[in-house]
């Protein structure tokens, strides 16, 4: 440890992009880990539809929407607020919009989480660069020096050099494994936002539907 705080503040200038892509790694990390495990997922989904499908079916839209506004927040509500929004349109415009509708909560989504692959790979090959320079540094000091010196300075210069690579990955590694996490759960809340906008179309069809065979019910009981 002691070391490596030394290798730091010797070589901080020559380390710094390194440092610097640490520091925009982690920030992006906690953004969206907080927005996708906390902030976009809605709590106990299957309650949510049940009570949203038994209000389009009562024809109280005016109530699912109040519910929505106070969820905006979450990608997948955005699609259901469109269909509801929409709700009284052709089938053809109802579909245009949720396809629009899903297609931008997937965007912001997916927002800034390829950012941690790209810190990753940059953190990588910065390292190898510092590593490069080292050993270039170390090479030409050693032709400087005297014999007995020559190899206190190698190694030296070696262990310096392959310092930087190892703090380039270790910015490199948790950038990958938090990115690879966070695809995993993007990915997820896609499937989730389709398969939303497939519910409401089917909801809002079996809203219409309900609304068509009401009249004919009411005819059937008056006749029996």
């Amino acid at each position: 440890m002691g070391n490596m705080i030394d290798f730091v503040s010797t070589n901080f200038f020559h380390i710094a992009p390194i440092i610097l892509a640490g520091i925009f790694g982690i920030a992006i990390m906690i953004e969206r880990l907080n927005a996708l495990l906390i902030v976009y997922p809605i709590r106990n989904a299957p309650a949510f539809f049940d009570r949203l499908r038994d209000m389009v079916m009562a024809d109280r839209l005016s109530e699912a929407l109040a519910i929505c506004e106070k969820m905006k927040s979450k990608p997948i509500v955005a699609v259901v607020r469109e269909a509801l929004l929409r709700a009284h349109q052709p089938e053809d415009l109802l579909e245009e919009g949720l396809a629009l509708a899903a297609s931008e909560a997937s965007s912001k989504i997916q927002v800034r989480t390829g950012y941690l692959a790209t810190i990753a790979n940059v953190s990588t090959l910065l390292g190898l660069f510092g590593t490069i320079i080292g050993l270039i540094h170390s090479f030409e000091a050693i032709g400087a020096a005297s014999a007995q010196q020559r190899a206190t300075l190698l190694a030296a210069g070696i262990a310096t050099s392959m310092n930087a690579t190892m703090m380039g990955l270790g910015v490199a590694i948790p950038c990958m494994i938090i990115f690879s996490f966070l695809m995993n759960k993007t990915n997820r809340l896609n499937t989730e936002i389709e398969q939303t906008a497939i519910r409401m179309i089917d909801m809002i069809k079996q809203r219409y539907y309900q609304a068509e065979i009401e009249p004919f019910r009411h005819d059937r009981k008056k006749k029996e």
